[in-house]
């Protein structure tokens, strides 16, 4: 069972939305991702290492393992109830709008707190705290694609998640750095960014579905509604074992890309380094997310798209377990990029096109992006364990190639899209 209930839904495929549209749903998403990653990055592993202050440094690897972890724990919960709960909502503010507004504040609060903290346990908590925001504000955010853009559409308008993600990485990164990495400041200053590019996306139209008001929600029904059975909904099910491989392959090769740099090159400049390694990594994913995106739109064809993009990750993993050094960082950025922009925008779009329930989409989706929000949450926790297991990254890099080519072969099971 995948639905809460039989209110109708407009079909959004009548209507192409806007330039003015696509640009606040851009703008929106690039104040997440700068919320988002830019701490993970680089803010948040320097405030652990530096309150740990361990004598070895893969126990801040793993401290902050565990920390992203715990966090992932919250998303898996968070994203399918947020987006339940605004599959039914209907205020005079809309149907996604209440659920992006109050996330927002939530992600805001998390991260002013953050600054805040001088223990291991107030991090973890305060992180916590910020990924549910970020959660029940993700999660509203991609349905309204589902809500309002159709389908032939949908590959261009994904391609603006992906690309701010990249841009809001080595914005965010370089604000923290012209900020000196202060932790109070430099979270406060993410904090009213996310606001500030929030709004514009809240000014919009949110309309409401037609139709018979869904029936309340309960706890039984919202557990029942969690199980998309993989027997009758194996499009579903193949499409999210796909986007775990390929963003757990991903979140391997990148998150603990600052630790590469400083531990397994001895990179002297491995704060400017990584900067630089994300601008190129940048360019990539910007440039291919919207032109591939909008590629795959024309010639209406989604898998093998996401085929190639998981190669190209997996080539770029390779070369780094291979030749491990500075020039070869920068090599696989560009493939890492080019195969990532390409995966997010259209394998977005394909998971749009799989889902079950037209009356459940928000719901639907929250549980699809649990497949992209554990696998980059739990991946330093378990990447520090491969690193410290196997005697370096080169092991790490390895399992992320080899989650790239598993990600590739499960979306070839997918038949109801092309």
């Amino acid at each position: 069972m995948s639905g809460l209930g039989t209110a109708a839904v407009d079909h959004p495929a009548d209507r192409r939305v806007t330039g003015r549209w696509v640009a606040a749903f851009a703008v929106a998403w690039l104040g997440v991702w700068m919320a988002q990653l830019a701490p993970l990055q680089l803010l948040l592993p320097a405030q652990i290492d530096a309150t740990l202050a361990p004598e070895h440094w893969v126990d801040s690897v793993v401290a902050f393992g565990v920390v992203a972890g715990a966090a992932g724990l919250c998303s898996i919960v968070v994203y399918p109830l947020t987006g339940a709960l605004s599959d039914r909502t209907r205020s005079r503010f809309g149907r996604r709008r209440p659920w992006i507004a109050g996330g927002a504040l939530v992600f805001a609060l998390g991260l002013v707190l953050l600054g805040l903290q001088t223990g291991i346990g107030g991090i973890g908590v305060c992180w916590c705290l910020a990924i549910i925001g970020f959660c029940i504000l993700g999660a509203a955010l991609t349905a309204t694609i589902s809500d309002q853009v159709p389908v032939g559409q949908r590959g261009f308008v994904s391609g603006w998640i992906s690309a701010p993600q990249a841009v809001g990485v080595i914005l965010g990164i370089a604000l923290l750095l012209l900020l000196g990495t202060q932790m109070v400041v430099g979270y406060l200053a993410l904090a009213v960014l996310l606001i500030v590019l929030v709004v514009p996306f809240l000014r919009l139209p949110d309309p409401l579905p037609t139709g018979e008001r869904p029936s309340p929600l309960t706890v039984h029904a919202l557990l029942e509604s969690l199980w998309i059975s993989p027997r009758r909904h194996p499009d579903f099910a193949w499409t999210m074992l796909s986007r775990v491989l390929v963003n757990l392959g991903n979140a391997f090769s990148t998150s603990l890309l600052f630790y590469f740099l400083l531990f397994g090159l001895g990179d002297a400049n491995a704060e400017t380094d990584l900067l630089l390694v994300t601008v190129v990594y940048t360019v990539f994913v910007v440039g291919s997310s919207i032109l591939l995106g909008r590629l795959s739109d024309r010639i209406g064809r989604r898998r093998v798209f996401v085929v190639a993009a998981s190669a190209s990750q997996a080539l770029a993993a390779l070369l780094l377990a291979i030749w491990p050094s500075l020039p070869m960082g920068f090599v696989s950025a560009a493939l890492i990029g080019l195969g990532y922009g390409c995966f997010m925008s259209v394998d977005q779009a394909l998971a749009t096109q799989v889902l079950p329930d037209p009356a459940s989409h928000g719901k639907d989706l929250g549980i699809m992006n649990i497949a992209q929000a554990v696998p980059q949450a739990v991946a330093p926790l378990i990447g520090a364990c491969l690193v410290a297991w196997l005697g370096g990254f080169a092991g790490l890099y390895l399992v992320s190639a080899a989650c790239a080519v598993a990600g590739a072969v499960a979306v070839t099971r997918v038949r109801g899209v092309r």
